[in-house]
């Protein structure tokens, strides 16, 4: 008989900010309440990874717009109009069809070049520092200057895209899943600075057209009517900011998982050619973006539990990368693994756009630091993120012996 012991931590609010305490809510959760109700927060929880696939599979019935549930805000509204990441189809399928075609295997393989350029200048930076934070000096800059370049913004201004990525990604976390007015109020004037700048770059790219993904969203046609200004800039603003912190985190999590696995380290040091199945493992051992929200538009069956329409589901991604009736010893981090299906890119229509970019990015830099750097290790200071909004640190010290 398994004796399942009873979590009163029903709320992910009263877990404890470390990724330990969050993994071990996974899995009492996924063990005896895999479908759970949060009174406190307002939305049910999904731990399992058949569930999780499941909803992601199903957009019908599963939304991801939940902006009718929310106070209107004006930032957040005009923002809205070109986040695809919150739309269902059929405006979900054209918005995506649009911005897609600067990330096709072809176009992503093309920027392996200039993406080895940016990760040597930067390292060359750094070089022979015996004391390095990995966040300031690669892997913040590498990924948010590629997604620029793509834009055309000027890279030299990263470090305010940095101070907007900080203010959207650092903010409390919420006491419930509706936001009051007052929230919505700080989330819109947190946008305000990015989309004054946004917007005013498309102008002067109406203005000068270039070869940039700008000049193409705006002669892009959905249904023969182009975009507004207004739509380019949820566009935008989504690969701005996705765009980068998924490959930083990526880099953090490896470098944090290699110095706790030497054994790993070496491997991938001897043969480079481990590295992407490797940096796989890492998405489903340290899920960059722990949890994602859908909306039933019908009563639906999830797991053994009747949901009703027009409720929150908090799909746990991170949870079900640690599923045991998906993966063989889920807790252990193992370079070898295959098949590695996880979680950590979405599935379905919303899987992430960008998951070619960051997998090239993460590889062509693991890739310097390993043969650039004769030994790293993780030093005193690190500051991680809070594990139930983001997994990965936000400053990571290395102490860095030089090839």
């Amino acid at each position: 008989m398994v004796v399942v012991t009873v979590d009163k931590s029903a709320s992910f609010a009263e877990v404890p900010a470390r990724l330990d305490d969050v993994l071990g809510w996974f899995a009492r959760r996924r063990e005896g309440d895999p479908v759970s109700w949060d009174e406190r927060y307002g939305a049910y929880h999904v731990f399992r990874y058949a569930d999780i696939e499941k909803v992601l599979s199903d957009p019908a019935t599963f939304s991801s717009d939940l902006t009718a549930l929310v106070p209107p805000q004006e930032e957040i509204e005009l923002f809205s109009r070109g986040n695809f990441v919150r739309m269902d189809p059929p405006q979900h399928t054209k918005m995506r069809r649009i911005v897609s075609k600067a990330f096709t295997p072809r176009v992503v393989a093309g920027l392996a070049p200039r993406i080895e350029t940016i990760t040597n200048e930067l390292l060359d930076q750094v070089a022979g520092r015996e004391r390095v934070d990995l966040v300031q000096a690669l892997a913040y800059p590498l990924p948010v200057t590629v997604i620029a370049e793509l834009i055309g913004v000027p890279a030299g201004d990263r470090d305010t895209f940095r101070r907007w990525a900080d203010e959207l990604l650092s903010a409390q976390l919420p006491d419930t899943v509706i936001p009051d007015e007052k929230t919505m109020q700080q989330a819109g004037a947190r946008l305000r600075g990015m989309i004054d700048y946004l917007l005013a770059h498309i102008r002067q790219r109406r203005a000068n057209p270039a070869d940039d993904l700008t000049n193409a969203l705006i002669e892009a046609e959905v249904d023969g009517e182009h975009l507004t200004d207004e739509e380019i800039v949820g566009f935008l603003g989504v690969l701005l900011i996705a765009g980068h912190i998924t490959t930083t985190t990526l880099l953090t999590n490896t470098v944090l998982c290699l110095d706790a696995n030497p054994a790993a380290a070496a491997a991938l040091r001897a043969d480079p050619e481990r590295i992407p199945p490797a940096l796989e493992e890492v998405l489903r051992y340290r899920s960059p973006f722990p949890r994602l929200a859908r909306l039933t538009t019908a009563a639906a069956t999830v797991g053994e539990r009747q949901v009703p329409a027009g409720k929150v589901l908090m799909l746990w991604v991170a949870s079900a990368n640690r599923d045991a009736a998906q993966f063989v010893a889920p807790d252990a981090f193992d370079v070898t693994r295959t098949p590695n299906p996880h979680l950590s890119f979405g599935h379905g229509i919303h899987f992430c756009i960008g998951a070619p970019l960051a997998r090239l990015e993460g590889r062509i830099a693991v890739q310097a630091l390993l043969r650039r750097c004769a030994d790293l290790a993780v030093d005193d200071g690190v500051q991680l993120y809070d594990p139930r909004m983001m997994t990965g640190a936000r400053v990571l010290p290395l102490r860095v012996r030089w090839s």
